[in-house]
C-alpha cells in the first residue's frame, strides 16, 4: 500500500541529545539545532551543541531518516568568521542538509562551498520580489513571522505562477513558524537588550528582559502606573493548531517549531501534536472536537499563553502573557536517577534523590538515548523487596516498565498545576 504524500515537513528544535531523541521519537521529519556562539540561542548552555558533536548528531538523523539543518544565524563581526567557516565546513563534511542564515557572509560562504542554506526569519522576507533576488542563493526562505496567510498565499501563487526555481532546481519552498515564542520586535530583531544589558538578541545573547512586568512613572507628580495588560511587551506564544489546514493552503510546507531552549517533554509533546493534526488533515478528520483535544494537549508543557492567529488571521498582536513564566498546566520536580533496569522481568531501580513517589504518580524519564518516557506507577518497592504505597527521598526504590530505561537516565515526577483548564 502506498504511503500517503506528506502535505507538510514537521521540523523541530534540538537543544541538546535528549530533545533530539525526543524530537525523532516524536515523528518529526527535521530537526534544527547551534553548536558554539554563533547562533539565536547561544546564550542558552542548554541549548547549543559543540563543534565535535554534529557527526553524531548527522549520524542519528540520518538513520532515522530525518533531515537536520545548523543555525548559524547571528549578525556576524569580522572576527567572527573564522568560526563561522569552521562550522559550514563542518556541517557540509558530516552531510548537515543545509545552513540556516541570517549574514550575507553566510550565505556567500555556503554558496562557495555548494552547502545548501536557507534565509532565516531574521531577514523579514515580506513580499515576492526579495523571494526573487534570494532564488539565486537558497531553495527555502523562512518568511517574516509578520504577515497574514492571504499575503503567504500571494507570494506562494507567484511561485507557482512564474515557476520560481531555487538554486537547488526546485520550486522555491516556504517555511513558516508554526508554534512556539513570538517576540513582540520584527522577525525577532529586538535591541532592548542590547541597550539595558549589552547583550544583544541578534547575538544569540537576549535576556528577554521585555517578559518582565513594568510600570509607568509620571516624572513630574511622581505617580506610578502598572499598565493593565501586565506584561505588554511579552507575546503569547505562536499557535496554528486550530487553522493548520489553512496555513498549509497558503502554501507553506515546511512547519517549524520554536524552542530550542525548551524542555524535552515540550519537544514530546508540541511535535507529536501537530503531527497528529497533520495527519488528520490528510484524513479528512481535522475536526473542532479534536482542535480542542490538541489545545488540551499544548497547554500542557511550557507556554507562555496560546494566540489563536495573531498575524496569520490578520488580527492585532493583542495577545499577551498574563504572567512572567509558564501558563503550563503541567510541571516536572527531579526526584531522582535510574540506577539499573533488567529486562527479563521489566522492573527499574532507580535512586531517589529528592522528593517522594506514590503509586499512581505519573513519572518522566528522560536520557540522551533513552528520548522521553511518561510512566504511570502501578507498583513500588523499597530496596529490600518490600511493597509501598509511597516513598521518600533516600535509598533505592524500583517499579515496573515495560519501556526500557537506561542507567543515568533522570526521573521527574509530573505535577498538575493549579491552574483553570
Amino acid at each position: 500500500m502506498n504511503e500517503m504524500k506528506k502535505i507538510a515537513e514537521i521540523m523541530a528544535p534540538a537543544g541538546n541529545f535528549e530533545s533530539l531523541e525526543v524530537a525523532i521519537q516524536a515523528g518529526a521529519d527535521s530537526v534544527y539545532f547551534g553548536v558554539t556562539q554563533l547562533n539565536m540561542r547561544a546564550g542558552s548552555s542548554s541549548a547549543s551543541f559543540a563543534l565535535k558533536d554534529i557527526e553524531k548528531i548527522v549520524e542519528r538523523c540520518k538513520k532515522a531518516k530525518v533531515k537536520t539543518y545548523i543555525a548559524v544565524n547571528t549578525l556576524l563581526y569580522d572576527h567572527d568568521m573564522e568560526v563561522a567557516k569552521k562550522i559550514i565546513n563542518s556541517a557540509k563534511e558530516f552531510g548537515v542538509d543545509a545552513v540556516i542564515a541570517f549574514d550575507f557572509a553566510v550565505l556567500q560562504y555556503a554558496q562557495e562551498i555548494s552547502m545548501p542554506a536557507h534565509i532565516s526569519v531574521q531577514f523579514s522576507v515580506s513580499n515576492y520580489e526579495a523571494l526573487k533576488f534570494f532564488a539565486p542563493l537558497t531553495n527555502r526562505v523562512v518568511l517574516a513571522r509578520e504577515l497574514t496567510l492571504e499575503q503567504i498565499k500571494a507570494i506562494h501563487e507567484k511561485i507557482q505562477e512564474e515557476q520560481l526555481m531555487g538554486n537547488e532546481g526546485r520550486l522555491m519552498e516556504i517555511e513558516a513558524f508554526a508554534h512556539g515564542a513570538l517576540c513582540v520586535a520584527q522577525s525577532g530583531r529586538c535591541y532592548m537588550s542590547l541597550f539595558t544589558d549589552n547583550a544583544s538578541a541578534n547575538r544569540g545573547v537576549c535576556r528577554q528582559n521585555c517578559r518582565a512586568q513594568y510600570k509607568v512613572t509620571d516624572v513630574e507628580t511622581g505617580k506610578e502606573l502598572v499598565i493593565d495588560n501586565h506584561y505588554v511587551m511579552s507575546a503569547s506564544d505562536i499557535c496554528t493548531i486550530d487553522f493548520l489546514d489553512k496555513l498549509i493552503d497558503a502554501g507553506v510546507s515546511v512547519l517549524k517549531i520554536e524552542g530550542r531552549g525548551r524542555s524535552p517533554e515540550y519537544v514530546s509533546i508540541v511535535v507529536s501534536t501537530y503531527k497528529k493534526a497533520l495527519k488528520d488533515i490528510e484524513k479528512g478528520n481535522y475536526t473542532q472536537e479534536k482542535i480542542e483535544n490538541y489545545y488540551k494537549d499544548l497547554k500542557k508543557v511550557f507556554n507562555r499563553g496560546l494566540s489563536r492567529g495573531n498575524y496569520y488571521l490578520g488580527q492585532e498582536l493583542g495577545s499577551y502573557s498574563g504572567s512572567y513564566g509558564s501558563q503550563a498546566q503541567e510541571s516536572k520536580e527531579y526526584i531522582g536517577e535510574v540506577t539499573n533496569y533488567f529486562g527479563k522481568i521489566y522492573i527499574a531501580e532507580m535512586r531517589m534523590d529528592s522528593g517522594t513517589l506514590a503509586c499512581d504518580d505519573e513519572i518522566y524519564v528522560i536520557g540522551e538515548t533513552t528520548g522521553i518516557l511518561r510512566i504511570k506507577i502501578q507498583e513500588l518497592r523499597i530496596d529490600n523487596g518490600e511493597k509501598r504505597n509511597s516513598v521518600e527521598k533516600g535509598g533505592l526504590i524500583s517499579f515496573p516498565s515495560k519501556e526500557k530505561l537506561r542507567r543515568k537516565d533522570r526521573v521527574y515526577k509530573i505535577v498538575l498545576a493549579n491552574r483553570e483548564k
